[in-house]
C-alpha cells in the first residue's frame, strides 16, 4: 500500500514504543503514535497525559491533553503537580515522545525561541513539561520532520537536555533518565548508540540516500555501516491510522 511521509513517521514512533509499559504522551503526532501502539502491538501500554491522566484509554483521538475523552476508563486522574512529582520524578515513566523546533547532534531540543532570546525572530511555546520529561523519563524518542532549519549545528536556545555533549554528559548533572534513544523523522531514523552519543543515521525511507539526508542536516552526519531501508507500514497499521485515529487526515 502507498503511504505518506507522516504515516511512516507515526508508524515508526509507534514501533519504537514496543516493550515500554508507561509512556508519557504529547499532542499531535506523538498522540497518534502512542494510540497506534495501544491498538496494535502493545495493548497493555499505559498512556500518561500531562494534564494529570494516568492509564488513559481514549475512545477517539484526543484533541488536546485536556480533552475529556482521556478521563473515561483511565486508571487515575490527578493534579498535574502530583503527576509530575509522583509518576515522572518518581521514575515510573518508561518512555516519552518529544518534538521541537530545533535539535542538535546530541539530541538537545529547542522549543523556546528562534533567533536571539531578547529579540527573537519567533517566540515559541517554551518548555511546558518537556524539560522535566527529558530529564526524568527512563528514555525518550524524538519525533520531528527532517528539515535543515530544524537539524542545526547550534541551538538558538537549549530548552530540554538530550545527551548535552561538548564535553558534558547527563551523568555530570545527575540526570536520572537515559536520554534520547531514537530520532524518528519522515525520511530517516537516527540513534545515539556510540561512545559520545552523537546522532547516527541508521535507516532511510524508500528513495532516500545518505547524501539526500545529509542535505537536510546542519552538521556532518555519522552514518551507520549497516545503513538500511525503513520497513514500510503494514496494511493493518495504516488501516488503524486512517479509519480510527485520524480519519479526517489532520495529521497523516
Amino acid at each position: 500500500m502507498e503511504y505518506t511521509h507522516n504515516e511512516l513517521m507515526i508508524v515508526n514512533a509507534s514501533r519504537a514504543l514496543q516493550g515500554s509499559r508507561v509512556v508519557f504522551v504529547g499532542v499531535g503526532l506523538p498522540n497518534i503514535a502512542c494510540n497506534l501502539a495501544r491498538r496494535s502491538h502493545s495493548p497493555e501500554i499505559e498512556l500518561v497525559y500531562e494534564s494529570g491522566v494516568f492509564g488513559a484509554q481514549p475512545a477517539r483521538l484526543p484533541l488536546s491533553i485536556g480533552d475529556p475523552t482521556l478521563v473515561s476508563g483511565a486508571t487515575s486522574v490527578t493534579s498535574m503537580s502530583d503527576l509530575f512529582m509522583y509518576y515522572l520524578q518518581g521514575g515510573l515513566v518508561d518512555a516519552a515522545l518529544l518534538g521541537g523546533a530545533q535539535i542538535d547532534r546530541y539530541g538537545n531540543l529547542n522549543t523556546t525561541v528562534i533567533g536571539n532570546y531578547d529579540q527573537p525572530k519567533v517566540r515559541l511555546p517554551g518548555s511546558g513539561g518537556a524539560c522535566e520529561i527529558a530529564i526524568n523519563a527512563k528514555k525518550t524518542f524524538m519525533i520531528m520532520r527532517l528539515k535543515r532549519r530544524a537539524f542545526v549545528e547550534q541551538l538558538n536556545f537549549q530548552t530540554s537536555p538530550g545527551h548535552l555533549g561538548n564535553g558534558r554528559s547527563r551523568g555530570d548533572l545527575d540526570l536520572p533518565g537515559a536520554g534520547p534513544q531514537l530520532v524518528i523523522t519522515d525520511r530517516a531514523l537516527f540513534d545515539f548508540d556510540n561512545q559520545d552519543h552523537q546522532m547516527t543515521l541508521i535507516e532511510v525511507a524508500r528513495g532516500e540516500t545518505a547524501e539526500s539526508i545529509q542535505q537536510e542536516v546542519g552538521w556532518p552526519l555519522r552514518i551507520s555501516p549497516n545503513l538500511r531501508e525503513i520497513k514500510p507500514p503494514t496494511s493493518d497499521e495504516l488501516r488503524i491510522i486512517r479509519e480510527h485515529l485520524d480519519p479526517n487526515g489532520l495529521y497523516r
